[in-house]
């Protein structure tokens, strides 16, 4: 027996689509009579946002070249294209893996933007959904959660976080394969319109994968997050405190290596999501000292610096 054909009804044009993330900003369309590599570089203006993934994001060079190399299949393609020569749309669907805290959604969206600005999704609006925002609790419900969101994400990317949790084949009155059959299908028939992005734990994902051939095989990239190191979660964390307009006082930058040392090998570590963490505890017992003082006249140097007595109250060092 066939399996049933989904479809999702609505999606274009364009503007009847609801966008989850604000319109990219405005850039001129790579048009036919590009010759050159540099001629669609600027006119996509893609440089720029892998410039801002360079920039943004600390290490993950792996990650990022595999970014650079499929912009570059993308660009040779739209040269292609306008020299005539046959060129089928590449299939886009990715799986990313790692640790939480590895900079998969940021990666993500950074992806959205290239799609776009290449012509290859016509909006370049990333949906972030788990499994919860796909699959229903009874009978009939699945179908249309899941097709709401597919109807959301058409024209960008739809990125499903913890995607194995779809799969649950202890309970047989689980609704997640309905989900997975849908995507299937959607992915296959209308991947010119929109790019499916698959993240989780690795060794889940691949269980996942295992269990789902149909699923593993629409995936054409698959980009493995590794943890940060030390050093490297120092650099982000000195470009979280400039974002909010805070710097670490004397000693204060040391105290927070030491911090990490601790931190990164406890259960739970989560990369930069628990350096924000960490920072966010810090400028709480920042305000606290500084709440203490309330007859004190406090200038721009106390309001903004970290000092290493914020970084040391933490119940972590007790524990050495």
């Amino acid at each position: 027996m066939n399996a049933p054909s989904y479809s999702i009804p609505g999606v274009m044009p364009a503007a009847t689509v609801p966008a989850a993330a604000p319109d990219e900003p405005a850039h001129t369309p790579v048009d036919s009579g590009a010759r050159s590599v540099a001629q669609v570089l600027a006119q996509s203006q893609v440089e720029d946002v892998l410039a801002e993934l360079e920039r943004d994001l600390v290490g993950l060079a792996p990650v990022k070249a595999r970014i650079r190399d499929i912009a570059a299949l993308l660009v040779i393609d739209k040269l292609r294209i306008n020299l005539g020569l046959t060129s089928q749309a590449p299939s886009l669907h990715m799986s990313f893996t790692g640790n939480p805290g590895t900079g998969k959604t940021t990666v993500a969206m950074r992806m959205a933007q290239i799609l776009h600005r290449l012509a290859y999704v016509r909006k370049g609006h990333m949906v972030a959904v788990t499994r919860d925002d796909l699959v229903g609790q009874y009978i009939g419900h699945t179908a249309p959660k899941t097709k709401e969101v597919l109807k959301k994400a058409m024209g960008g990317v739809l990125f499903i976080d913890e995607a194995y949790y779809l799969y649950r084949p202890e309970n047989e009155r689980d609704y997640g394969q309905e989900a997975i059959e849908i995507l299937l299908q959607v992915m296959e028939n209308q991947r010119d319109d929109l790019v499916v992005i698959l993240a989780g734990y690795k060794d889940r994902m691949d269980t996942f994968f295992q269990s789902n051939p149909g699923m593993s095989s629409r995936i054409a990239h698959h980009l493995d997050f590794p943890d940060y190191s030390v050093g490297e979660l120092m650099q982000i964390s000195g470009k979280m405190l400039e974002t909010q307009n805070y710097r670490f006082g004397p000693g204060a930058a040391e105290a927070f290596d030491r911090y990490l040392q601790l931190r990164t090998v406890q259960p739970h570590f989560a990369n930069a999501r628990s350096v924000r963490n960490a920072l966010d505890r810090a400028r709480l017992r920042q305000a606290s000292r500084l709440f203490a003082e309330r007859d004190r006249e406090l200038t721009r140097d106390d309001l903004t610096t970290i000092e290493a007595q914020d970084i040391l109250a933490s119940r972590l060092f007790k524990t050495e």
